[in-house]
């Protein structure tokens, strides 16, 4: 069973076929800007990891599969990056498209490609504007895959997506996919840790909920309370609620295997650091490499 039969889980305008755009309303895409900042406040510690892994390996060409404002491609047009940044959301797409424009004086920013494109046919939507185009790295961070719900109780939906993101990928590339701690959430009904991704200036409260479906967690909703206020301006509280499909590594580990047949090397991070060192994450960062045959 869809979890949205038994819990409504998008705001008001948000449309309820196909890949989830659960920013369609505009509600969110505004105020997210806010909530994340711009590319000189992404959290150190997440740009020296991307960055420190894609220049190890040798990556010139990205694919950001959930570019949403451009934040990341952003930055990594700025490390002189070849980026292409896709989202299935319009409404998060124009704020990039805004940041290419003010940034069109810079020639780094005239090679930027930003284009529309769904995850459940990502290659063919990649192809209508790069015909027969691979990458050396595909990312897919900040928690975004888990915004695709599970519509037929199998993951099928979520398992073709990934291997979407496999094919897009040269021998031997990269791909960057993270979750929330779901299985901590699940236990708890609390989302633990700060944000490992954005410096964000402005209060900010998250109000956890998980679903069960027949005891099977099904969906993970987060109420977002953003004071966005700067000092003396009008009080601005901004509220809206994304839901996730809650991953537990297990289950996301194997299907991140499967989706590469088995032929790819496999890493896992806890807040961008070794699973070791860190006892309860807020993410878990998978890292696979395309086997090069």
């Amino acid at each position: 069973m869809a979890a949205d039969k038994v819990f409504h889980s998008r705001s008001e305008g948000i449309p309820s076929e196909g890949v989830k755009d659960q920013y369609a309303d505009g509600k969110a895409a505004r105020v997210w800007k806010k909530f994340i900042g711009d590319s000189n406040q992404r959290t150190q510690n997440y740009k020296n990891f991307l960055i420190g892994l894609l220049r190890s390996h040798g990556c010139q060409s990205v694919l950001d599969i959930a570019c949403g404002t451009g934040i990341d491609s952003m930055m990594l047009v700025d490390e002189g990056f070849k980026v292409v940044s896709v989202d299935a959301s319009d409404k998060m797409l124009k704020h990039a498209l805004k940041a290419r424009w003010e940034r069109r004086k810079d020639p780094k920013y005239d090679e930027w490609i930003i284009e529309e494109a769904n995850w459940e046919t990502l290659p063919t939507d990649v192809a209508a504007f790069l015909p027969g185009k691979q990458f050396d790295a595909v990312i897919c961070l900040g928690n975004s895959f888990a915004h695709m719900l599970d519509e037929d109780g199998q993951q099928l939906g979520q398992m073709r997506c990934l291997k979407n993101f496999a094919q897009c990928l040269k021998p031997g590339g990269l791909l960057f996919i993270d979750h929330r701690n779901y299985d901590a959430m699940i236990n708890s009904g609390a989302t633990p840790g700060h944000s490992i991704y954005y410096n964000c200036k402005y209060p900010v409260d998250i109000k956890t909920s998980v679903l069960v479906v027949r005891g099977r967690p099904e969906l993970v909703t987060l109420d977002y309370c953003i004071n966005a206020s700067d000092r003396g301006s009008v009080n601005e509280t901004s509220e809206f609620r994304l839901c996730y499909f809650p991953h537990t590594l297990a289950k996301f580990t194997s299907m991140l295997d499967e989706a590469f047949d088995g032929a790819a090397k496999h890493e896992i991070y806890a807040d961008f650091k070794k699973l070791s060192e860190v006892p309860v994450p807020g993410f878990y960062i998978h890292v696979m490499q395309k086997g090069k045959k």
